[in-house]
C-alpha cells in the first residue's frame, strides 16, 4: 500500500472489512484520486482499498471499473437531469456518488435501488455539503424513474419487487 495514501487513524491490526458501505467509501476514494491523477483504476485499488473480505474487494473493483467504464453514459444520464447546472461545476463528490449510485441501479441486479440511493445519501452527508443529500436524492430518483420507464433497470433477488 502506498504510505502517502494509508488511513493512520485505522490500527494496523483492524480486521478484515466486509461493509458495503466501507466498500462504498473506499470506491469513492480511488474514484476521487482517477479522476484527478488519472492513474489506472486497478492501482489506485491496489495502493487505497485494504482489509477487505475478496467479496467487499470484488463489489469495490467492479463498481469502480463500472463507474470508469460507463463514464460518459451515466454522465449524460445526470446531464440530462442538471440542464439547469454547469455539469463541471457539480461538487466534485456529488458527481462521483451520483455516477456510483446511476452504476449500482445499473449493473448489481442484486442492489435494490432504494439502498443505492439510501447509502449514497448517506456517503454524500459524511463527505460533501449540506445541500448534497437533497440534490443527489433528486437526481438519483429522476434518473431512476427513467431507467424503469425505458426498461433499463434489470434487478433480481429477495427486496427487489416493488421497487
Amino acid at each position: 500500500m502506498n504510505p502517502l495514501l494509508r488511513d493512520e487513524s485505522r490500527p494496523r491490526t483492524a480486521s478484515v472489512r466486509n461493509s458495503r458501505r466501507e466498500a462504498r467509501e473506499s470506491a469513492l476514494q480511488v474514484l476521487y484520486a482517477f479522476e484527478f491523477s488519472g492513474e489506472k483504476p486497478d492501482v489506485l485499488i491496489e495502493d487505497i482499498c485494504d482489509l477487505f473480505s475478496e467479496q467487499a474487494m470484488k463489489f469495490i473493483r467492479d463498481l469502480v471499473n463500472h463507474a470508469v467504464t460507463h463514464r460518459e453514459k451515466v454522465d449524460e444520464l445526470i446531464r440530462s437531469k442538471t440542464e439547469n447546472w454547469d455539469f463541471n461545476r457539480i461538487a466534485v463528490i456529488d458527481r462521483l456518488l451520483l455516477r456510483v449510485g446511476i452504476c449500482e441501479f445499473m449493473f448489481f441486479e442484486d442492489i435494490p435501488p432504494k439502498v443505492s440511493i439510501n447509502e449514497v445519501i448517506e456517503i454524500g452527508k459524511r463527505y460533501s455539503t449540506d445541500n448534497s443529500s437533497r440534490f443527489i436524492n433528486g437526481i438519483l430518483d429522476s434518473v431512476l424513474e427513467d431507467l424503469k420507464r425505458d426498461g433499463g433497470l434489470h434487478k433480481v433477488g429477495r427486496g427487489i419487487i416493488g421497487d
